[in-house]
């Protein structure tokens, strides 16, 4: 039987608390972007220097909304490679597609039969994009059940993810304990972890950047199209000579969360929107600094994506290896959890 993890009541690790295996995911329904390397991919890649690294693409999440398989399917090696050029390292981090570790869908099953109706009415994610008019499938409602099978599958100790994440952390945390007051100590207890500087990064519109409103920002954009589209960020009207909030900005909150609150040019960056230089300064001076960040920011991984594009065999390589891994852990956790609820 699985021992619980050692976190606090509230699932959050402490600062001192072993995190021998960490585990996330990101859905191939588009083109990564800055608020998932902000939210997420960069926590992995710190992390992965320490811990023991679990990241999948979750290709079955994304059939609640993506239905062209051709489109799929690009996508999922698409987010691969976005990955490999931003730092995941396959010799340290077990990276695999979700559909080529089917056992989670079983074990979503399992903990499906032990999921009251008013636990999966708390989803934030169904009632989030069926407002922004989904189809409001039953795939999309049950969501945070196969998020759960994901986490507690590799029998996962710390899951990394962004604010608005931390709910479904809890929801598994809550299933995994549901089924083993039910059955005994199948599964250990997930803890999230925040990045210190996590924070919603917000889109040109000013929500949360999220592929779903179509706001956000690719790293990897050809430059003449990235520079467009930052300048398209949405700011007031407040004049060149006046001082500016710079935590009510876009620009600046992207800024500040792509270079760091103690980067140098941050710091600088700040004091320009506080105390405006003689001659002024504008949004537009901002927004020309943050493209000048990005490319310097993003120069290795860039020209890394290049060459994996080039070579579409090492990423089917990467995959294989991953899932051969992870199925056995998964497979392991689904065996226990079967013998457990009477299925041996």
């Amino acid at each position: 039987m699985a021992a619980t993890s050692r976190v606090d009541s509230q699932g959050k690790a402490p600062s001192s608390a072993p995190m021998p295996r960490i585990l996330s995911g990101i859905q191939p329904s588009g083109q990564l972007h800055l608020g998932n390397w902000a939210g997420a991919v960069r926590q992995w890649v710190e992390l992965q220097e320490t811990q023991e690294s679990f990241i999948f693409v979750a290709s079955y999440h994304a059939l609640t909304t993506v239905k062209k398989p051709e489109e799929l399917r690009h996508a999922v090696r698409q987010i691969a490679v976005d990955l490999v050029a931003l730092g995941i390292d396959p010799a340290r981090t077990c990276l695999y597609a979700q559909q080529d570790v089917p056992e989670v869908t079983e074990l979503a099953w399992l903990l499906s039969c032990v999921c009251p109706m008013s636990l999966a009415d708390k989803g934030v994610s169904f009632k989030d994009k069926t407002a922004k008019g989904f189809e409001a499938n039953l795939g999309l409602y049950t969501y945070p059940i196969l998020q759960a099978a994901d986490i507690l599958g590799p029998d996962s100790d710390i899951v990394p993810v962004g604010k608005d994440q931390i709910q479904h952390i809890e929801i598994a945390r809550d299933l995994a304990g549901k089924f083993n007051a039910l059955y005994g100590e199948v599964f250990k207890l997930p803890a999230w972890r925040l990045h210190p500087e996590s924070d919603v990064l917000p889109g040109i519109d000013g929500q949360k950047m999220s592929k779903s409103y179509g706001n956000t920002i690719d790293p990897f954009q050809d430059e003449k199209p990235l520079r467009k589209r930052i300048m398209s960020i949405v700011s007031d009207s407040t004049p060149v000579d006046q001082p500016k909030d710079p935590d009510s900005d876009a620009t600046f909150r992207i800024f500040r969360a792509v270079a760091g609150k103690a980067d140098p040019r941050t710091i600088e960056l700040e004091r320009k929107y506080r105390e405006p230089p003689a001659g002024g300064f504008g949004y537009g001076h901002a927004k020309q600094a943050l493209f000048e960040m990005l490319l310097e920011r993003f120069a290795a991984a860039r020209t890394r994506r290049a060459q994996l594009m080039a070579d579409p065999a090492e990423i089917d390589r990467i995959l294989a290896q991953g899932a051969q891994r992870a199925r056995v852990l998964v497979r392991a956790t689904v065996d226990r959890a079967r013998r457990a609820c009477g299925l041996a």
